[in-house]
């Protein structure tokens, strides 16, 4: 099929010298044992542009996308490289095998046709020569010895096709170049790829490895950091933020973190926990200050004049009592001191306060009842002075009648008269009036304050404690209590006023019971024990006004005359006994038997006073025993009548008692 080439150089043409043999890599086309569809364009079939073949220099789909492609983006150090040799023009190797191109303007040359890609896919036989050889001066003189004579026109058409196919070449040679070049380029990507994922897999196993060690790490130190961390924002607050109940639980936080430290440093010491410790215990320590402050400024505020102090013990200690407790666990020399200010300021407050009412109520007025009072004195003049003793205008009073002192016992009216009315107060009472509201304002100040020293200081402090701090503070309020109690009763013989007194200090006892305030039982047997004595003793100048007045009775019957002209009416002493008594029985409801000392007293009393019945009986009628019967029945009557309306044990043994006796004169009567 090369012979063409050769066809058209003329006969008389002498060829040029061979050029020099050059080295030529074979043609990558496969050999073809047909060449009906060779690269030769001929008069039958038109020639088609190498252009359009995808071996063309000029394609976009070949040449330009591979070029473009075999450029490394990731700075691979292979190089595009071609196979093309430094070989000579194949137009120059032509032209001296072929001769010069015929003129185009040459009548008889016609425009040689386009190459198509059925041309290309043609056998070519080289007459068993490869290009190199072929491109070489003996092959080409060889080939033209045996080549025939060819036309002008045959040459230009063999021309044009060869000219095609060497530019086919070139671009497949450029194109195999570059696949070569991206084909190698993509193994060294691979072998970078193959060996990233390698070294990502290692590091996957060394993060896992890591992984698995922080989180055992975290397991066994989790907790721990849990427990000794402590936010920026906690502290700004512990250092300056104000003190309400937000500062309150953030305090518990600081209190949990640090007692937590101080349980971790002692079992398992660490770096970390050293680190730590100082930061903690510096920010304890800045708590601890601003609390001794906020309790001092707290106590301060007790010590201003006309200050209820109630009302700051409950604004601002129960509400922070926390504060006192975290002092405690981690200042306890300090928590003393706070809490020994707090004490002796209250042990200063009460006892001003209470002596400041103790001198309001001594500006009451009261009926004073004094020894010419008693069961068998002749004087029934009733005198009203007050406490101090300074003598005012006669009030009326009875001083063995209760009536409505009763009142004292049953009302509903909790609340103690203030110091201001007691000041003003212009009205006569009794000794129980100064009494009860003395020791009502006592009793509920005493159980305010215990039940907030238990409140406040506990857990902190033992209930032991809290019962000796308390008896501190009220120790000079309850000697006020004491001493107003003895100059109430020192001289009185109100033996009515005792009774009451003695009723109201133990409805003061079951009170403090019920408001579970053991603390105060102390002052209450107290005064239980300067009431009971000094009942006791008027009890016993009433037997004796009695029995003074039994001796003073003649000793020898009366005359008949003197007897006739007596009177059988109940005598003076009985309607006072009565009265007495009833007022008795009427505040001993729950008395009976030997249970309580005014019990024995009474019998006492009353067996003086039959005694004197009887011998008052016998002087004044003589031998008529059918008058002193009636005498006697009278009298008894008399104080059947007035003790009949009375409920209690008590009263009932003291009704069957001179119901027998009344019985027993009517009878004789």
């Amino acid at each position: 099929m090369w012979l063409d080439r050769f066809g058209g150089q003329h006969p008389g043409n002498t060829p040029g010298p061979s050029p020099p043999s050059q080295s030529r890599t074979q043609s990558p086309l496969p050999r073809r044992t047909s060449s009906a569809r060779g690269p030769y364009v001929t008069s039958q079939r038109p020639g088609i542009s190498p252009r359009g073949s995808s071996l063309s220099l000029v394609s976009n789909d070949s040449s330009s996308s591979l070029l473009a492609s075999s450029k490394r983006a990731n700075g691979s150090a292979l190089k595009q490289s071609t196979t093309v040799g430094d070989a000579p023009d194949p137009e120059e190797v032509l032209a001296r095998i072929l001769g010069p191109l015929p003129d185009p303007a040459t009548p008889g040359n016609s425009q040689p046709g386009r190459m198509t890609e059925d041309d290309l896919e043609g056998e070519f036989d080289f007459g068993g020569l490869s290009l190199r050889e072929l491109a070489s001066e003996d092959a080409d003189q060889a080939v033209v010895d045996r080549c025939k004579p060819q036309t002008v026109e045959d040459f230009n058409r063999d021309k044009a096709k060869f000219e095609e196919l060497h530019r086919s070449i070139c671009a497949c040679e450029d194109i195999l170049s570059s696949v070569e070049s991206n084909l190698t380029s993509f193994r060294n990507d691979l072998a970078a790829v193959s060996a990233d994922i390698e070294s990502l897999q290692a590091r996957s196993t060394s993060l896992n490895v890591r992984l698995e060690n922080r989180k055992a790490v975290e397991k066994r130190l989790g907790p721990l950091v849990e427990e000794l961390c402590v936010s920026p924002v906690v502290v700004s607050k512990i250092s300056e933020g104000h003190i309400d109940e937000a500062w309150v639980k953030i305090l518990a936080e600081v209190d949990k973190r640090a007692t937590a430290y101080k349980k971790n440093s002692q079992q398992m010491p660490s770096k970390a926990l050293a680190d730590v410790g100082p930061l903690l215990e510096k920010l304890v320590h800045k708590a601890l200050e601003r609390i001794r402050d906020f309790l001092v400024a707290q106590i301060k505020a007790l010590r201003s004049p006309n200050i209820n102090a109630q009302i700051i013990q409950q604004q601002n200690f129960l509400r922070f009592k926390d504060l006192f407790s975290f002092l405690n666990r981690h200042q306890p020399v300090l928590a003393g001191e706070i809490c020994q200010a707090y004490l002796n300021t209250m042990r200063w407050y009460y006892l001003n306060q209470f002596t400041r009412y103790e001198k309001a109520l001594e500006k009451l007025k009261l009926h004073a009842i004094d020894k010419n009072d008693v069961l068998g004195h002749e004087d029934t003049s009733r005198k009203a002075t007050v406490l101090s003793g300074s003598k005012v205008a006669g009030a009326p009073h009875d001083a063995f009648n209760l009536g409505r002192r009763i009142d004292v016992l049953k009302t509903n009216n909790q609340l103690a008269i203030s110091s201001y009315l007691a000041e003003e107060d212009q009205s006569i009472h009794y000794l129980e009036v100064p009494f009860r509201n003395f020791n009502l304002a006592l009793v509920d100040n005493a159980t305010a304050e215990y039940t907030f020293l238990a409140a406040f200081f506990s857990p902190a402090l033992s209930f032991a404690t809290i019962s000796r701090h308390f008896n501190y503070i009220f120790e000079p309020t309850f000697a006020v209590g004491q001493t107003l109690t003895k100059q109430l009763v020192a001289d009185t013989y109100d033996g009515l006023g005792l009774l009451l007194c003695v009723r109201l200090n133990q409805q003061l006892a079951f009170e403090l019971q019920r408001r579970r305030v053991p603390a105060a039982d102390g002052y209450i047997n107290g005064t239980a024990m300067t009431l009971w004595p000094r009942l006791q003793s008027i009890m016993d100048a009433h037997c004796e006004s009695i029995r003074a007045l039994t001796a003073a009775l003649p000793a020898r019957a009366a005359s008949a005359a003197s007897a006739k002209a007596a009177s059988a009416a109940p005598h003076v002493v009985t309607q006072r006994f009565g009265q007495f008594l009833h007022g008795i029985l009427a505040l001993s409801p729950e008395a009976g038997g030997d249970d309580e000392p005014v019990v024995v007293s009474l019998g006492r009393l009353r067996n003086e006073v039959e005694m004197f019945l009887n011998k008052a009986s016998q002087a004044s009628f003589g031998a008529d025993k059918r008058k002193r019967d009636r005498f006697l029945y009278n009298n008894y009557s008399l104080i059947l009548t007035i003790i009949s309306d009375v409920r209690g044990k008590l009263a009932e043994e003291q009704q069957e008692h001179f119901e027998a006796l009344k019985a027993g004169h009517q009878e004789d009567g």
